[in-house]
């Protein structure tokens, strides 16, 4: 069965910090492949615990678009639950170069665990068993970071945290579209705002838009109000993730 299942919602300090949203990350079915994106703090916990009967031990691989913590602090212990605590040297992991620099998020004893580590670039194809992944133009964040496609029968495209950008529309067409909306307000800082996803969404026009990675302000403006009154404005089927949330495909 091919779905997306959300491990957690929460996006900025205070969302993650409080857990006022879980942020688990991105547990993706595609194509008889299992792909974890972004194993933020209290992934395995929510995967293992998901009514959706999750199993980290069957995971293919691991995608981490930057090293921030709400994005990486769980890496490692996933990392161990792919492999059976090392037990089984499988599954890939791919991540940006600064995310195995002076202080690693894949600790070095994980390395040895996993059958691959492949530092990302921008714009490149990789193979994860039955998938593709085509990586974004580096995008513009505080640390190294990238998006990308996953295709395998349909196109998943995830557009994580960065500053918005004229041109950042053109490596994500696909069918799905995930996007991560932290602020409800355009501002100076390097995370997309409601109505700068509008304009994302508006050029794509994908089947579905699915919004996630929330700070405060989304979500005391109520996600799902908000993604209503986009699916009426844009004429697309706009969903607010929720917390566990499965998206079969």
């Amino acid at each position: 069965m091919d779905r997306i299942v959300f491990l957690g919602t929460a996006g900025a300090r205070i969302a993650v910090f409080k857990q006022i949203r879980a942020s688990g990350g991105i547990w993706l079915e595609l194509n008889d492949t299992t792909i974890l994106i972004d194993p933020g703090p209290g992934a395995l916990v929510k995967s293992c615990t998901s009514k959706a009967k999750l199993d980290p031990q069957k995971i293919d691989g691991i995608f981490l678009s930057h090293r921030h913590l709400d994005h990486s602090a769980d890496m490692n212990v996933m990392v161990e639950a792919m492999t059976t605590g090392g037990l089984k040297k499988r599954g890939f992991v791919f991540l940006p170069s600064d995310a195995l620099g002076e202080e690693p998020v894949l600790w070095k004893y994980a390395r040895d665990y996993v059958e691959k580590v492949i530092t990302l670039r921008e714009k490149k194809t990789y193979n994860l068993k039955n998938l593709k992944i085509h990586t974004s133009r580096k995008l513009i964040h505080s640390v190294e970071t990238y998006g990308a496609r996953f295709q395998g029968g349909k196109t998943i495209s995830y557009i994580p945290d960065t500053r918005f950008f004229t041109e950042l529309y053109k490596d994500f067409k696909g069918d799905i579209l995930i996007i991560n909306v932290v602020r409800k307000d355009i501002s100076e800082y390097e995370h997309l705002s409601l109505e700068e996803s509008k304009e994302i969404i508006r050029k794509l026009k994908p089947e579905t838009a699915i919004l996630t990675h929330f700070g405060m302000t989304m979500i005391r403006a109520k996600t799902w109000v908000l993604a209503e009154q986009l699916k009426e404005e844009l004429g697309v089927n706009v969903i607010a993730a929720r917390d566990g949330m499965q998206y079969k495909l």
